[in-house]
C-alpha cells in the first residue's frame, strides 16, 4: 500500500457537485454523487451521422465539441449508467435510443479526479425532441455524416474550439468493442 493512502484525509472545500480533499500532498477533487460515474454516448443516426455537442466550457473559457454525455446520479441515487445515458442523449441531443450497450468503464483523470466515465454504444435511434439541453446548458447539436466526422472535428479545432478527446476513443467504438472485435 502506498504511504500516502495511510495518512489523513482533509476536506478542503465542498459544494453541490465537487469535493476537494488532500491526503499527504496529494491535492484531488471527487464527484459528490454517483459514485463519481459520468457517461459519453457513441449515437449514430440512422443516416450515418455521428452525434456531437457544443457547449460553452467554464473551466476552459471555451466553446467545446463533445460527444453527449453526463454525470449519473444527478437526478437520483438509483440512476444506472444505462438510464444516465438514455436521459442524457434526449437532452443533449433530442434523440432516443430502443438500445443502450455500456462498453468500458475507466478514470478520466486519475491523478486529479475520482471520476470514472463509461463509453455507452446507443443504437436504434429514433428523433424525438430538440435536444440542447437542460437548464439553460445552450447546446448545438451536430450531425455529422460518420465519414467526414475526424477532418469536421479538426476543422473545429482550427477555428478555435477545444475538443473532447475521448472523441477518438468514441468513434473508433461505433465499429469496435473494446478487445478489438467488430461491434455486432
Amino acid at each position: 500500500m502506498n504511504e500516502q493512502a495511510q495518512e489523513p484525509l482533509e476536506t478542503l472545500y465542498e459544494g453541490p457537485w465537487l469535493r476537494m480533499r488532500r491526503r499527504g500532498r496529494w491535492e484531488y477533487v471527487e464527484r459528490t454523487h454517483g459514485d463519481g460515474m459520468a457517461v459519453i454516448v457513441i449515437a449514430v443516426t440512422p443516416d450515418d451521422k455521428v452525434l456531437f455537442v457544443e457547449q460553452y466550457r467554464i473551466p476552459l473559457g471555451a466553446r467545446t465539441i463533445e460527444m453527449p454525455a453526463g454525470l449519473v446520479g444527478d437526478d437520483h441515487a438509483t440512476d444506472t449508467l444505462e438510464a444516465a445515458a438514455r436521459r442524457e442523449l434526449i437532452e443533449e441531443t433530442g434523440w432516443s435510443a430502443q438500445r443502450v450497450d455500456v462498453l468500458l468503464v475507466g478514470p478520466t483523470s486519475a491523478g486529479m479526479s475520482n471520476e470514472r466515465i463509461a463509453f455507452v454504444r446507443a443504437r436504434e435511434l429514433s428523433k424525438v425532441g430538440s435536444g440542447g439541453g437542460v437548464d439553460n446548458e445552450d447546446i448545438t447539436v451536430h450531425e455529422v455524416p460518420r465519414a467526414q466526422a475526424p477532418a469536421w472535428l479538426m476543422q473545429k479545432q482550427r477555428e478555435g474550439y477545444e475538443l473532447d478527446l475521448k472523441l477518438w476513443a468514441g468513434l473508433w467504438m461505433i465499429e469496435h468493442n473494446p478487445d478489438g472485435s467488430a461491434a455486432d
